[in-house]
């Protein structure tokens, strides 16, 4: 049985005293033991916020995320941020691969190859992101592009090592746009990803990844989405910086 995740990544929102006000409502909230125990809850602050975040929620059921890595341990990369010092943040999951870094910083396949790798390698547990654009969906891409993705970016991992890694499937068209895949559209992708595992890896692996939707995803329509068999969870965008809603979502699983 794969346990659901509920991660909420804030991009670039919120400075240290806001990241701290809204960890302190939800660590006090009185169902957040309740619900962590069907569901792993994650928060993906921005770098600074990390490690004093990591002090308050210590005793609590709630992990933390970094939005990025590089993939070198250190050196002279300016502005970049390594597995080792976000795990010294006290990270414990790295989202690997989003649309946004793609698409606006250029990051390729190859790239996130080698920032899973990296995470790996420093017990941080990747949330690997996949996702079509409008115009590949409409052009009847969906499965080579998310076959593409995922083939490049688990190239070279061993099949223990896919099981630390949770895939997030987040088509383009429906981040920060209002618009959602329909339940049936993102099981039936989540389908075709866990069947591309089966042949990449084999069945009992992919039946252990865990593989959650994003876009959109909000109180109103995650209840639905969460209820199909292959979509495990949800990575949660604008939704997850208020208290009431995140904790919306995270009570459809519980």
């Amino acid at each position: 049985m794969r346990k659901p995740i509920i991660a909420g990544n804030w991009k670039m929102h919120k400075t240290i005293s806001e990241g701290l006000f809204f960890a302190k409502a939800l660590v006090t909230n009185s169902q957040i033991r309740e619900a962590a125990a069907q569901v792993d809850i994650i928060i993906a602050p921005p770098y600074t916020a990390i490690s004093r975040m990591a002090e308050l929620v210590q005793n609590a059921p709630i992990a933390l995320a970094a939005q990025d890595i590089f993939w070198e341990e250190f050196g002279a990369f300016t502005g970049a941020i390594s597995a080792p010092m976000v795990k010294d943040a006290g990270a414990k999951y790295v989202i690997i691969g989003h649309s946004e870094r793609r698409q606006l910083f250029q990051e390729t396949d190859a790239m996130v190859n080698r920032k899973i790798k990296a995470a790996l390698q420093y017990d941080l547990i990747p949330i690997f992101c996949i996702g079509e654009t409008l115009a590949e969906r409409e052009a009847g891409e969906v499965t080579a592009i998310i076959t593409k993705q995922l083939q490049s970016g688990l190239s070279e991992l061993t099949m223990a090592q896919l099981t630390s890694v949770v895939i997030a499937y987040e088509p383009v068209w429906a981040i920060g746009t209002g618009k959602t895949a329909t339940p049936e559209e993102a099981e039936a992708v989540h389908l075709t990803i866990r069947n591309l595992l089966v042949q990449k890896f084999n069945p009992e692996v992919a039946a252990m990844v865990k593989i959650i939707y994003g876009g959109s995803v909000k109180a109103s329509n995650s209840k639905e989405l969460l209820s199909k068999p292959n979509i495990d969870g949800a990575l949660v965008g604008g939704a997850s910086l208020q208290v009431d809603e995140f904790m919306g979502i995270i009570s459809h699983i519980f």
